[in-house]
């Protein structure tokens, strides 16, 4: 049973230094997320997120070195075959946040997408995209950084 008033949010840990991580999702997010995608930089910076036709504009609003990120979503085009036309700007003023932090084996990554709760009609395949994108494709990029 889905708790309706819960943000989406998961947790990962891998073997790499926190600055590994924060590049992963700041310069090299193209890689492993959006392909199509702008490098964030500074806080203020508008990223563009693409799996065309969908996208997303971000704009960063915090940003602490090895430790957080945080992009609020100020456009939003989300195409999808599942989802009706009515949901494709529901990620508009949703937020995303990274917080890391040192663990014994490396880093700790804890997303949250504020504002991606069980109510908004695309939060199934948002769900399981982030599953797929967070939870599996950065966890791989961010494990084949690790050293030999």
């Amino acid at each position: 049973m889905k708790r309706e008033n819960l943000n989406y949010a998961r947790e990962i840990s891998v073997s790499v230094d926190p600055g590994v991580v924060y590049l992963a999702l700041t310069k090299e997010i193209g890689t492993w997320w959006a392909p199509k995608s702008d490098v964030i930089n500074k806080v203020g910076d508008i990223a563009t997120f693409q799996f065309p036709p969908t996208f997303w504009t971000m704009k960063a609003t915090q940003l602490i070195p090895d430790t957080l990120i945080e992009l609020e979503c100020i456009e939003a085009y989300h195409i999808d075959e599942s989802i009706p036309h009515s949901a494709r700007e529901e990620w508009l003023g949703t937020k995303l946040v990274w917080n890391l932090s040192t663990c014994a084996s490396g880093t700790t990554i804890q997303f949250v997408h504020e504002g991606l709760t069980p109510q908004l009609v695309c939060y199934d395949v948002c769900e399981a995209g982030w599953d797929h994108f967070f939870v599996r494709e950065l966890y791989a990029y961010l494990v084949s950084k690790i050293p030999a």
